[in-house]
């Protein structure tokens, strides 16, 4: 049996089209219907999260903080968690992204943390211009904006528009420019490359991958050109973001990056319930949904095997 753990239903269909065709056993856990009862013992399954850290975007606020409890509870009963407790406690904080992604190696952009709204300016005097406003906990590229000068960020800071990140924190992002204008977002199952997918930000930071994204935001999925899956890429430290999977205990990942104009590597997101775009797919003949349907079957099978 394989327990998917969730908040958003319209993600859910690529997953479970991938487990219909391998004539899997599954059931899905929607947090928000969702109790706990702490002296149950859970049932004998592989569990696979999917909290997202945009939830409070579908008024799921407090659905992080409920995962966390049930992955923990998952863990006590020796279960098998595929993106468990770390990972989802990574999901949620970009800070924390970023110093464990620094101790592997791998580089992040100048990043200044506050609680304050009004301490913003003085993170960027620090972090220097132009530069980008980002929340701790979001996703979908929600609160990223860009500022070229103190005027224009304070004028945001003031305004009806602004809105602080759902745990307060928000961040101030050096910007990084990209010559092409786009984004690489790296896809892992089994801690494993799978492939490169390059995204175009021309229109802006909003940048989910799944299909229905596009019906309540401006992340702009339905353009086919928007995501394109780079065929052959090759990134010369692929074993860190590998290794940097394995020791946090992450299995399905989406970490994405940025390449600059001197061609280094700027690395500034981790998703652990990562979506992948249809179109993209097509156009490359492979399927993603259906690779993570097979590693999960694989988990299934090393359990019984060893049962």
């Amino acid at each position: 049996m394989i327990i998917v753990i969730h908040e958003n239903n319209e993600w859910i269909p690529p997953f479970e089209d991938a487990f219909k065709k391998l004539n899997l056993n599954y059931d899905f856990w929607y947090l928000p219907e969702m109790d706990l009862s702490l002296g149950d013992n859970p049932p004998d399954a592989i569990f696979y999260n999917r909290m997202s850290a945009s939830s409070h975007s579908r008024d799921h606020r407090y659905e992080p903080e409920l995962a966390l409890g049930i992955l923990e509870w998952l863990e006590k009963h020796q279960r098998t968690v595929v993106n468990g407790s770390r990972a989802l406690d990574l999901e949620i904080s970009k800070i924390r992204q970023y110093q464990e992604l620094e101790k592997f190696g791998i580089a992040t952009p100048p990043t200044y943390a506050t609680i304050n709204k009004d301490r913003m300016l003085d993170g960027a005097n620090k972090i220097g211009y132009p530069l980008i406003s980002k929340h701790n906990r979001a996703g979908k590229g929600l609160g990223v904006f860009k500022f070229l000068n103190m005027s224009a960020l304070k004028n945001y800071i003031n305004s009806n528009e602004f809105q602080t990140s759902p745990d307060g924190i928000n961040l101030i992002q050096k910007y990084i420019s990209a010559p092409t204008n786009t984004i690489i977002r790296l896809e892992f199952i089994d801690s494993k490359f799978v492939y490169a997918v390059e995204v175009d930000t021309t229109d802006g930071f909003e940048l989910c991958p799944a299909e229905n994204c596009s019906v309540e935001s401006n992340c702009p999925t339905n353009f086919d050109e928007k995501f394109r899956i780079l065929k052959d890429f090759k990134l010369d430290n692929i074993d860190l973001y590998e290794d940097f999977l394995i020791k946090n205990d992450i299995s399905i990942a989406g970490i994405e990056i940025i390449i600059d104009d001197q061609g280094k590597v700027w690395t500034y997101d981790v998703n652990t319930n990562t979506n992948y775009n249809p179109q993209a797919e097509h156009a490359a003949n492979t399927s993603a949904p259906l690779k993570v349907a097979e590693y999960l079957q694989s988990l299934v099978d090393l359990k019984n095997l060893g049962s």
